[in-house]
């Protein structure tokens, strides 16, 4: 429990920082609203009219969704795998070799559906 610690100091440190942040910012910051700073934000295009139960989203969106979230989990495993890299040996790179792979399969599916294509 002593190695925790620091970093439980360091998470409560960061809390109340950002708690304290926006708390001050309410407080102190400017409260000039006006007609156009209270409309939804959608870079100056006028939102359409969706139906009730919500729309349907193209097939692109999630595709983009799934892309980004293969690429980001790659990183999170590259990372550590490259700083450890001399200590993992052969065993090291066939399993990274495999999880590419694994990873390009995502990526291929993607760029078969269309995923890629910006219109």
């Amino acid at each position: 429990m002593n190695a925790y610690a620091p970093i439980l100091v360091l998470g409560v440190i960061a809390a109340g920082f950002a708690i304290f942040s926006v708390f001050m910012a309410s407080i102190i910051g400017p409260k000039r609203y006006n007609r156009a700073k209270l409309e939804a934000y959608e870079c100056g295009i006028e939102p359409t009219p969706q139906p009730a139960g919500g729309g349907r989203f193209p097939i692109k969106y999630y595709l983009t969704a799934m892309l980004f979230i293969v690429f980001d989990i790659e990183i999170v495993f590259l990372y550590p795998w490259a700083v450890t890299f001399d200590r993992l040996g052969m065993f090291g790179l066939v399993e990274m070799l495999l999880f590419v792979l694994t990873v390009f399969v995502a990526y291929a599916y993607v760029w078969r559906r269309g995923g890629l294509e910006w219109d």
